[in-house]
């Protein structure tokens, strides 16, 4: 398990900033924090998050937070990682989760825009289909790739910086936002 320290007394601005991935943790598991009949303020400690959503396990939402944190990391990919499967003409899908607006800004010729219109005709594809998926920053990526392992896809990426991190650390040419 993670080292990474998280405290009932801690805000849950703090533990976002520690943790990305406790939004998308504490939504799936405890319906916390997706809307505003579940939602808490960036001021809350986690110990009065969990009283007002009468979770009595506060070790358990912690554990579970730490968790999260490790399936992150473990689904996240490089550019460079990308851009060498891409040289070596691996065989992977490559979808951009952001919307026409920013594809219009930027993109990589490699991706295929994900299909607003059709989003369910990628749940046909082979769970073991690697898959990785793209945005500008890496954060609305990870909630996709998220999306799929859920539905037991079981070789799924989010590429580390999106769009950003691609213009950063192999192709500076490619326009940032």
């Amino acid at each position: 398990m993670t080292t990474l320290k998280i405290e009932p007394s801690m805000t849950m601005e703090q533990i976002l900033q520690a943790a990305p991935s406790a939004q998308r943790a504490l939504f799936q598991r405890y319906h916390i924090g997706g809307c505003s009949s579940c939602g808490f303020q960036p001021t809350d400690t986690l110990a009065q998050v969990c009283k007002d959503h009468n979770i009595l396990d506060v070790p358990e939402v912690i554990r579970t937070i730490q968790l999260s944190e490790e399936v992150d990391g473990k689904v996240q990919v490089s550019p460079r990682q990308v851009k060498a499967w891409l040289d070596a003409r691996e065989d992977f899908s490559l979808i951009d989760v952001r919307t026409p607006e920013e594809l219009a800004i930027s993109k990589l010729a490699q991706a295929e825009p994900l299909d607003f219109q059709n989003p369910g005709k990628y749940m046909s594809l082979p769970k073991d289909r690697r898959i990785v998926f793209m945005c500008r920053s890496g954060m609305r990526s990870l909630d996709v790739a998220a999306y799929f392992i859920g539905h037991g896809f079981t070789n799924v990426h989010s590429m580390t910086g999106g769009i950003l991190g691609w213009s950063e650390q192999v192709d500076s040419s490619v326009p940032r936002y």
